[in-house]
């Protein structure tokens, strides 16, 4: 079996790729365009400068050839969701190529290309005979990336894709919440030809198309029958993939050079462009820097990116095993709070965090003291009602580990080991104290005795 997948990320612009117009939500169809983004005669498209930075930095992080020249081609395009009849994309030269991404650090995935492209309109059906277009995404700057048919499963697939989506949200500055579209076209081949999955929104949404396709072909081989090169759909509330037109091929598509556009010389503005280390990189250079363990490394960086700075700052002026203690336990178990309050004048921060553990490495401080310390500075919350509950707490969590040393064993291999002592201990102390404070607790008391 064979997968590849064409990612299409709309880029964060404040307008359209070839025009003014915005990318914004329209508050009716049909709103946010122009004689440009609809092809109307004599109209002439002027290339976003930000599209291609983002394109650029897309294609580094990818760890692809950036392209020293770049142009744009016209692609044959006879559906309605396009007004003009072409689509404007990157073909001869897009503007990077051969690049890798690495699943959990090490399975390669080989990226063939990266393009810039403007998005279509959008087709709404209205019964079985009759469909409405709204153009306002139409011209909408997307990239492509193209990867290799290097996946094996659809679960490979969704990790893939998953992994990816968080590094171009990094990459490009996108919030986690941000509205833009990521989607997907997934091309299978269960040992014949493949077919290609059209337009799938969302992680969860591309697996299951992929394995309805996989058993799919697999039946229709196994019947006897040829599996057709086909482009589907997937139907999100019946889960099936059903089939839309034959695949097209590559010369179909009629493509030629954007007279309208010329050629872009991108070397020197390539060159300019630094990107910030992705967050799949960062884990795999604490697992490869520090000696710290992949989950762990992934714990901290999908916590927030600003907590593995914290770790690298406290490691440095402290020593790893102290600096991964505290920021895995008690600092990560804060985190929210210390997010929320650091935003205030006079809020907390992570020199002020750092100094905390400095103190205890330097001996001014108990382990329990410092637990306290830390919970108070970064939450804001009394530090003598801390104190009052804290001891009994770090009594009940040693004595329990001092009866079952075995967790500690197993919590070295898997940290999910302190659910046990979690369990135990909310079990014992009959509910007196709160599941945030038994969990940090539990994860200090275990890293002491690594």
């Amino acid at each position: 079996m064979k997968i590849g997948l064409e990612v299409h990320v709309q880029l964060p612009t404040e307008s359209k790729i070839f025009c003014s117009c915005p990318t914004t939500d329209a508050s009716a169809p049909n709103t946010h365009v122009c004689p440009v983004c609809l092809g109307m005669p004599g109209s002439k498209p002027v290339l976003n400068r930000k599209v291609l930075e983002h394109g650029i930095a897309l294609a580094k992080m990818l760890g692809c050839t950036v392209a020293d020249t770049t142009w744009f081609s016209r692609k044959t395009y006879f559906y309605p969701d396009m007004s003009k009849g072409i689509q404007v994309t990157q073909h001869d030269c897009p503007v990077g190529r051969k690049g890798v991404y690495l699943i959990d650090g090490k399975k390669p995935v080989r990226i063939t290309q990266i393009h810039i492209e403007e998005d279509p309109g959008k087709t709404k059906r209205v019964g079985d005979r009759s469909s409405l277009i709204d153009y306002n995404r139409s011209g909408i700057p997307l990239a492509e990336i193209v990867t290799e048919p290097d996946l094996k499963s659809p679960a490979e697939a969704r990790e893939f894709l998953k992994q990816l989506v968080q590094d171009i949200r990094h990459t490009l500055g996108m919030p986690e919440d941000d509205e833009r579209s990521i989607r997907c076209d997934c091309n299978i081949s269960v040992g014949g030809e493949r077919c290609e999955v059209k337009n799938v929104t969302g992680l969860r949404n591309v697996e299951r198309a992929l394995t309805f396709e996989l058993i799919r072909q697999t039946k229709v081989q196994k019947a006897g029958g040829t599996i057709v090169r086909e482009t589907r759909r997937f139907d999100e509330e019946r889960g099936v993939t059903v089939s839309v037109r034959k695949k097209e091929f590559e010369a179909d598509y009629g493509y030629i050079d954007e007279p309208d556009l010329g050629i872009f010389r991108i070397k020197e503005l390539a060159d300019s462009i630094a990107i910030a280390e992705s967050p799949q990189n960062r884990i795999a250079r604490l697992s490869r820097q520090y000696d710290v363990d992949e989950r762990t490394a992934k714990q901290l960086v999908s916590t927030s990116m600003e907590l593995t700075d914290l770790f690298e700052a406290a490691a440095a002026a402290t020593d790893v095993k102290t600096a991964i203690a505290w920021v895995k336990g008690a600092v990560s178990a804060n985190w929210k709070a210390f997010e929320d309050r650091s935003e205030e004048e006079g809020g907390p921060t992570t020199d002020g965090i750092i100094a905390l553990i400095g103190r205890f490495h330097a001996g001014g401080m108990t382990d329990s003291e410092c637990a306290i310390e830390l919970k108070a500075y970064m939450t804001g919350e009394d530090r003598g009602t801390l104190r009052s509950g804290s001891s009994d707490l770090d009594d009940a969590v040693e004595a329990y580990l001092d009866e079952n040393p075995g967790v500690v064993e197993d919590y070295r291999g898997n940290d999910k080991a302190v659910n046990k002592v979690i369990g135990a201990i909310m079990r014992t102390t009959g509910g007196a104290h709160s599941s945030a404070d038994v969990v940090e607790a539990a994860r200090r008391a275990l890293g002491k005795r690594l």
